[in-house]
């Protein structure tokens, strides 16, 4: 090698060192940050081991199973594998102190609430809920658990704070696997749908909002956006191109039909509507500032009925299209919404936009922190290590965040962020 990049090598390497100091700051503020969740621990030893496992997680280990965080702390893994698949410590108090820190720093009071379910692609049979089930990440059915997942979003952040496990209906009626996962006698068969909104009525409430949205899959059914309005919340479902509706602001036919009434515009699917929109029905938005300039998209709104799935027509709803330039031509995404006419585009943007980061949020959770790395099997399992994932990755943001604050002033001290979380 010449002597030239001999030198540039030295110097990139040397570039690439932790200080020690940093790295003892960093460490001490995650034992401050997780010092209110793991108060919640009845014992001392449960406490250490919340610690050791969001340390793990948060380390360059490959993997991010009970056993490589084990060997990380020079530990047995019987000890990890114990504490985060079988012993008794219930998972909620972390999810409710957590539901809190995310509104205290990141809340607003038109936040949003996004809903969004995502696989773990599995193998076997033995794990709990695992079952051949379509992954939207891999476009297919494939061997899976499946989790559904709440999260929040504001203008500065966003942050998983809530998720439950679907149970096939095959799991939930065979005795023998349950018993030998663990799962609760109490948990039944229920809708996708069903856990997001009892997600809703416990973390929800914690989580100052304005909208509740998620993908297609979530917001086809008309039944669980007749709940969510039942509820008071408004929403921006996102749902697929298929969805039959009746514009109500278009031109209606001339004349009248047999029964002398008067005629009124036909059911089409959304994606044929769409094909008659002239161009000045689009209004252009610039959404964010990108790598090679402004992002820019196109919308529209219109007031629609929608039917059902016993095919009859629903309520008013807002339809509302976005849609962004892709490979030369447009990819639509087309939402249902039960907020007045006079919502801006702008708003609705917004919120659209609210469900595409979230799956960037699961994306860096299965990434950084090993969201999908467990080896456990048990329903117990399955939700000790999401919880303590969902910590992790809430460390990593809240610690951009202080920091964030603490250059905002220039007479602030530069370890400001060390002492929030301190505070904390």
């Amino acid at each position: 090698m010449e002597r030239r990049f001999e030198v540039r090598k030295a110097q990139l390497l040397a570039a690439c060192e932790v200080d020690d100091e940093l790295s003892e700051g960093v460490l001490g503020d995650l034992r401050r940050f997780v010092m209110p969740f793991a108060q919640s621990m009845l014992r001392s030893e449960t406490r250490v081991h919340v610690r050791e496992y969001v340390e793990g997680l948060l380390s360059d280990a490959e993997s991010k199973n009970a056993e490589a965080i084990a060997y990380l702390h020079g530990m047995d893994r019987q000890a990890i594998q114990h504490f985060v698949g079988s012993a008794n410590w219930d998972e909620r108090p972390l999810i409710e102190e957590l539901a809190r820190q995310v509104a205290k720093e990141i809340g607003e009071a038109d936040g949003v609430i996004v809903f969004d379910p995502s696989a773990h692609e599995k193998k076997g049979v033995e794990s709990v809920g695992v079952a051949p089930q379509y992954s939207g990440r891999h476009a297919k059915i494939t061997n899976c658990q499946m989790g559904i997942y709440m999260a929040y979003a504001s203008r500065q952040e966003q942050a998983l704070v809530d998720e439950r496990l679907y149970l096939p209906k095959e799991w939930a009626r065979d005795r023998g696997r349950r018993e030998k996962c663990g799962v609760p006698k109490h948990i039944r068969y229920r809708r996708r749908q069903d856990l997001a909104l009892e997600m809703l009525r416990t973390s929800g409430k914690l989580l100052p909002h304005g909208w509740v949205t998620g993908d297609d899959e979530m917001g086809h059914p008309s039944r669980f956006r007749r709940a969510l309005s039942r509820m008071h919340e408004r929403y921006l479902m996102a749902v697929p191109s298929n969805v039959t509706i009746r514009d109500l602001e278009g031109r209606s036919p001339k004349g009248r039909g047999q029964c002398g009434r008067k005629k009124v515009r036909a059911f089409e699917q959304m994606r044929r509507w769409l094909t008659h929109r002239p161009a000045g029905d689009w209004t252009e938005l610039t959404v964010r500032n990108g790598e090679k300039g402004p992002v820019t998209v196109q919308c529209l709104k219109r007031r629609v009925r929608a039917k059902n799935e016993r095919r009859t027509p629903g309520p008013i709803e807002l339809l509302f299209v976005m849609r962004s330039p892709v490979d030369g031509g447009w990819k639509n995404d087309f939402f249902l919404s039960n907020a007045a006419k006079e919502t801006p585009l702008e708003e609705l943007a917004r919120v659209a936009k609210a469900e595409h980061r979230v799956e960037e949020c699961l994306e860096r959770s299965k990434g950084e922190v090993g969201l999908s790395d467990y080896e456990v099997r048990t329903w117990r399992g399955w939700h000790h290590h999401h919880a303590l994932c969902f910590l992790a990755v809430w460390f990593l943001t809240a610690r951009t965040i202080w920091g964030k604050k603490a250059d905002a002033g220039a007479d602030r001290p530069a370890d400001q962020g060390a002492v929030r979380v301190t505070a904390a």
